[in-house]
């Protein structure tokens, strides 16, 4: 899912098997996108709008491959230096191991012209050209990243929760470093910074890929971490945890403290990272307790 809130009538969703859509009246109406002919597949597995400029729009899919718009989804070119990097003949899904996927794409906030990318599974690339180049699996970098982000308030900050564990980066992804104390569940897959706070951060993570998104098995915790402290479980806050909940996915308004959570429980928000949750009173499809959700875009009010 992807939104802008400079232009927040215009919605972007990528589907597994049926490409990408577009609302233009913030989701009430969506048409598909026809990216046939420039796109490898109908599989959108991620997408970013470029806080620099709304019309820019990264969209990659499965097999990895990234396209850029930059006049809001009319019209895509394909950022082919990605498949030459040494890496990518290693790179697979475990679940489909014939393939992979550009799991997160991410546009640095200081910088409109450098690019974060997760790939699914076997890297986390950067490029400082909007895409015509790539720097591949730099120093500590993860290689199964799930959720990227970045901090408006800290240039260089990059966040990573992977199935290998959280790490993070303050020279823009050029090396890393992996506070783990406290983190008992390494699987990590969603991820929030607080919009008031670069130094603290939500993580959803499991003991594995089953617990993490299998409802049968699902076994899912939260944990907060802040500054050098280590890693703080959060329990019974009023944001269901533990056997039966999926991994979690976040987002932010923008505003300090605010995060917005999603997983087959429900929709929840907390004011104050995490401390405290309710339950965000929208009516969601009975289906959802089996499934495990994607994404979620939230822009201010």
């Amino acid at each position: 899912v992807g939104a802008s809130p400079a232009t927040p009538e215009r919605v972007f969703v990528g589907t597994f098997k049926h490409g990408l859509f577009r609302s233009t009246d913030g989701g009430d109406s969506f048409d598909r996108l026809r990216t046939e002919d420039e796109f490898v597949s109908d599989a959108v597995t991620s997408l970013a709008i470029s806080p620099h400029d709304p019309d820019v729009v990264y969209a990659g899919t499965e097999p990895s491959r990234i396209y850029r718009s930059t006049d809001g989804g009319d019209s895509w070119s394909h950022l082919d230096g990605l498949v030459d990097l040494p890496s990518a003949a290693a790179w697979y899904f475990p679940p489909r191991p014939d393939t992979h996927h550009v799991r997160w794409l991410e546009v640095d906030p200081s910088d409109p012209d450098r690019l974060y990318v997760g790939i699914e599974a076997g890297a986390f690339v950067y490029s400082e050209d909007g895409g015509e180049t790539w720097h591949e699996r730099p120093g500590g970098s993860r290689r199964d990243n799930h959720t990227l982000a970045t901090h408006p308030d800290r240039e260089g900050r990059v966040y990573t929760a992977a199935g290998d564990g959280y790490a993070e980066s303050d020279d823009g992804g050029e090396s890393w470093e992996h506070p783990q104390e406290g983190l008992e569940h390494t699987y990590c897959w969603g991820l929030a910074r607080d919009p008031g706070d670069p130094d603290r951060v939500l993580v959803s993570s499991a003991s594995g890929a089953m617990n993490a998104h299998t409802a049968e098995s699902a076994a899912s915790y939260v944990y907060r971490k802040a500054g050098e402290e280590p890693w703080e479980r959060l329990e019974h806050r009023g944001l269901p945890t533990g056997e039966g909940v999926v991994r979690a996915v976040f987002d932010t308004p923008g505003e300090g403290g605010v995060v917005y959570g999603l997983h087959n429980h429900g929709l929840f928000v907390t004011d104050d990272f995490g401390e405290s949750w309710e339950r965000v009173g929208i009516e969601l499809d009975e289906e959802l307790e089996s499934q495990s959700p994607r994404g979620i875009a939230v822009l201010p009010s």
